[in-house]
């Protein structure tokens, strides 16, 4: 088991269809691009990154718990539409004791106006948004940054 600090990438539903669904909002991309680019920043930033997607929430919810026990060192979240209704989720992420940075490719304060309230913002370190999948570089800095002195 790796020594480095560990983070945690949760992608909510509907993620595993990027680079087919809405190119304008979130890029021709695919999920496994991402993750790769997260693997390569991470092993810059001296970090190591697990990615996992899924469209059950209960399934996020579960590896939530399961971060819970492992004791990551910080979890980042594009949790997609269910960032905003889903308190099973926020709740779950409240019982985490690192950092949770919830991240976005699109401005979600720009779209709709339903998706303009996020349930989770109130327990997460913070935000990032608009960005395309540059929102998720941001976020893996932001997470490391925010990592106790001891383990970052």
């Amino acid at each position: 088991m790796s020594s480095l600090p560990r983070i945690l990438m949760l992608h909510g539903i509907n993620h595993a269809m990027f680079g087919h669904r809405d190119p304008r909002q979130y890029g021709r991309e695919t999920l496994a691009d991402i993750d790769a680019r997260l693997r390569a920043l991470a092993a810059e930033l001296g970090v190591t990154v697990e990615s996992f997607q899924s469209d059950h929430e209960g399934a996020l919810v579960e590896r939530i718990h399961q971060a819970f026990g492992e004791r990551v060192d910080a979890v980042l979240i594009n949790a997609g539409a269910w960032t905003h209704y889903s308190y099973g989720l926020r709740d779950a992420l409240a019982i985490l004791a690192c950092p949770v940075v919830e991240l976005h490719m699109s401005n979600i304060h720009a779209r709709e106006p339903f998706r303009h309230r996020s349930v989770f913002a109130d327990i997460v370190r913070g935000q990032i948004c608009g960005f395309g999948v540059e929102s998720y570089a941001l976020a893996l800095r932001a997470a490391v940054s925010a990592l106790p002195a001891a383990v970052g």
